[in-house]
Formats: C-alpha cells, structure tokens, sequence
C-alpha cells in the first residue's frame, strides 16, 4: 500500500507544479487587478469567466471522461480510434457552437447583463473556450499516460505567457480589461500549437461508431452532473449581478479567488486521483488504500483551512507601497467570505474522493443525482440569502451545495463500492474545524480578533491532531519512510 501511495504523491506533486503556477496566477493577478480596475469592471470581469465555465462544460459533454475510461482499459489497443473518435467530435461541435455564440454575440451579451461597450469580450471569449475545449484530450492523455512532467511543461507554459502579457498590456499600455482575455486567448492558442504534435501521433482521419456509441452513452451522462457541478462553482457571479450590482460582483469574485490555496490543493489532488484509483481499482487492498487517502487528505486539508483562515487578513492588507494593500481597500470588505469558502472546498475534496467506486462500478447516475441536489440547493440558498446576507449568502450557498453533494456522493458510493474508511479521524478533523470556526468568527464580529488569538486558535488545532490521535506517531514514521524512498 505504501509504494501506491507514494505513487499518488509523487503525480500529486507534479501536477501540483502546474496547478500551483495556475492558482497562483489567479493570486497574484487579483491584486493585480485590483490596482487598476474599479469594483465594476471586476465585477464584468467575474461574470464572463462564469460563463466561460459553464461554456467549458458544453463544449466537452463529458468526452473527456469517456476518453479516460475507454483508454485506461484498452490496453494500448485501438488506441488512435480511442483518442480520434472524440477528438474529432469535440472539434467539429466545437465550430458549430462557436459559430452560433459570435452570430448571436451581441443578444447573448445583453442576456448576460454585460454592458454595451464590453459586448466584444464575448469575441474574446469564444476564442478562449474552444482553443481549450481541442487541447482537453491531449491533456488527458498525457495524464493517463503519466506524463506529467510535460503535462505540467506546457500548463506553465500557457500560465507564463497570460501573466505576463496581462501585466505588459495593464501596466505598460494601460490597457482596459480587454488585456485580461486577449492574454487567455493568446495562452490558449499557443497551448494548442504546442500540443499539435501530441495530437497527430495518435490521430487518424477515422470515427469508430462502435467506439462513438460507447463514449456517447459514458459521457452524455457525465454532462448533466458537470453542468451541475459548474452551477456549483459560479452560478454565484450570474445571480449576484442580477440581484446587486457589478461592484458587489467585483468584491465577491475578488474575495473569493483568495480560497487559492484550498483550490491549489484540491485541484493537484483531483489530477492525480482519478488516473490513481482506476489503475489501482484491481488491488487487492484498494479499499484500504483509498480509506487511508481520504485521512491523508483531510488532515492536510485541514490544516490548509485553518492557516489561510487565520493570517488571510493580513495578506490581504499587507501594505506594499505609499498605503497601498496587497487586495486594494475597496475590496477587503469581503474577506469574511474566505474561510467558508475553503471549507467549501474542503468538502469538494471530499466528494472527490468518493468519486472512486462511481467510476470503477460504472454507476454513473449518481453523478447527476448527487450535483443535480447541489446545484439546485445552490440555486435556491443564493436567491433566498443574497437579498439578505449579500456575499456571505452567495458564500453558504457554496458550503451548502458542496456539503450536499459529498453526503448524498458517499451514499451512492457505499452502496455499491463499500469503504471503511476511518471515520473516527474524519469526524475529529471535522468537529475541530468547526470549533475553531466558531471561536474565529464570534472574536471577528465582536472585534476583539488579533494576532495572539490566532496563534492560540493554531496551537490548539494542530495538538488537538495529536491529543485526539489522529496523527498518531506510527503513522508520521511510515509516512516519513515512505517519502524517503526511490
């Protein structure tokens, strides 16, 4: 068991290179941003890219899911039919639903409460998602195959270049938030030149129906749960610009990018997962093996939460030059949010981690039951305490919605893949996050929140791993051990 779990660190580790340079794009452009933009355009800015999540979602209908599955089983047989049937699907589709978003641009753009004079970012837009709609199942490719070394080459290669051209049009050129998504686009296209000669090594100018079918029926049903599953994410932004207004969107989207670390973590988690548990799914001691990942996750997820909830704060005010913050003032009225959504987060981990007896016993109707639940919870918890709380509303429907999907997620699981996983230190860990919330927040309302108590808040959690045993002295040897192997 130790030597497949190494396994799975050592591909979380790399694709964590890429993920870490993706998020922490994400970081260090918001404050970026936030010294140029008005809450406003941030606010355009967090709606759009909203949309271009759901977008994402549309143009792959669950192929690559497919394309994971079928290939993962095949043994290296009929391997160009596996990857060419849905590459040339995705990309046909791909042109036809790009054609119809720039037709129809300007209707869709007022659909979207997207002010007149931005109207052309949807342009912009279109270009961003299919470019990287056609590089998905390379991508996925290079993760099944393990390669993650490149797989983490190229991602950085497309984060380095939309950094740096945001900050040469921004900085040196003054420009408007056109740069934000002309430096995508840009990224996006070179990412797909590079992964040409990846896609012609496997590619051949054939659709096999048989194949076709197959991936049809696994992925068409991944689409409603991924859908949901964005709804999840982002429906926030859409519901917040109808029912506030874009300066309220701005400091939401702003707030909400500084849960980065919880993203981070969960996102290098969920590129090694899936590849990990379906070539591992014949292990003898899989079950045990999956258990004792979902208590590794949860003590270093944990950990995460309670750090960044702590010390956010004085990240985000930490003045860097001439009174300057790192977030600017006119948006830190939102940093309340930040602990709740890496919980939020927290328990996505979780449900990716159930995720693994769906996919090995091909139940793939509970996906949509599960983020389906979610969504719609989402959806109802947005619209009833946005008019109410504001953004802390938008923030509990996010805990809510992902809360949902990991308990109804683990039932469909249970019953048809059963883990005993170790729930004694889940609910521990579980517990004391929520205790440690209490105290933080009740010492943030009444004001009397400062450095001593944060560090007591620290102290306390990380001996209350080790009082309630669970990380128990064995288990910090073994682990050690194993992460001093070859």
């Amino acid at each position: 068991m130790l030597s497949k779990l190494k396994e799975l660190s050592k591909d979380t580790a790399v694709y964590g290179i890429s993920t870490v340079f993706a998020r922490l794009l994400g970081f260090i452009l918001i404050p970026f941003l936030t010294q140029f933009f008005t809450r406003d355009q941030m606010g355009i800015y967090g709606n759009i890219y909203a949309y271009i999540a759901f977008l994402n979602i549309l143009y792959i209908y669950g192929m690559d899911a497919a394309f994971l599955k079928y290939a993962s089983i095949s043994e290296n047989k009929n391997l160009k039919d596996i990857f060419s049937t849905p590459y040339f699907l995705v990309v046909f589709t791909g042109i036809l639903f790009s054609g119809l978003l720039f037709w129809f641009h300007t209707q869709i753009a007022a659909a979207m409460k997207v002010p007149a004079h931005y109207t052309h970012l949807l342009n912009y837009m279109v270009i961003i998602i299919f470019f990287d709609t056609a590089a998905i199942i390379p991508f996925a490719h290079l993760r099944l195959q393990r390669k993650s070394m490149k797989f983490a080459v190229i991602k950085i290669i497309n984060i380095s270049i939309n950094l740096v051209m945001n900050i040469v049009l921004i900085w040196g050129f003054d420009a408007d938030i056109d740069a934000i998504f002309i430096s995508n686009a840009t990224a996006s296209i070179v990412t797909f030149l590079i992964l040409t000669p990846e896609i012609f090594k496997y590619l051949h100018f054939n659709i096999n129906t048989e194949i076709l079918k197959k991936m049809l029926k696994f992925g068409l049903p991944y689409l409603p749960a991924a859908l949901a599953a964005t709804i999840v994410q982002v429906i926030d932004r859409p519901i917040l610009t109808y029912l506030t207004d874009e300066a309220t969107v701005g400091i939401y989207t702003t707030n909400y990018k500084l849960g980065i670390s919880m993203m981070l973590f969960v996102g290098m988690f969920q590129y090694a997962w899936q590849p990990f548990f379906l070539t591992n799914a014949k292990e003898k001691n899989a079950k045990e093996i999956f258990a004792k990942v979902l208590t590794l996750f949860m003590i270093v997820g944990s950990v995460i939460l309670i750090i960044i909830s702590l010390f956010v704060d004085d990240i985000a005010s930490f003045n860097i030059y001439h009174g300057r913050t790192l977030i600017a003032h006119q948006f830190l009225s939102g940093l309340p949010i930040v602990p709740i959504i890496l919980l939020s987060y927290l328990f996505n981990g979780m449900y990716l981690n159930f995720t693994a007896g769906i996919y090995i016993k091909e139940k793939m109707y509970a996906f949509p039951i599960a983020t389906g639940i979610g969504a719609l919870a989402n959806v109802a918890v947005n619209l009833w305490l946005i008019p109410i709380y504001g953004i802390m509303g938008a923030a509990f429907a996010t805990l809510i919605s992902y809360l949902a999907m990991c308990l109804i997620l683990y039932y469909y699981t249970q019953k048809h893949y059963y883990i005993h996983y170790e729930y004694r230190k889940v609910f521990t860990i579980l517990g004391m996050i929520f205790a440690a919330g209490g105290v933080y927040y009740y010492l943030l309302f009444s004001g009397n929140l400062n450095l001593i108590y944060k560090i007591i808040i620290l102290l306390g959690f990380l001996l209350s791993l080790v009082i309630f045993r669970v990380i128990e002295k064995k288990e910090i040897i073994t682990t050690y051990k194993m992460l001093l192997r070859k």
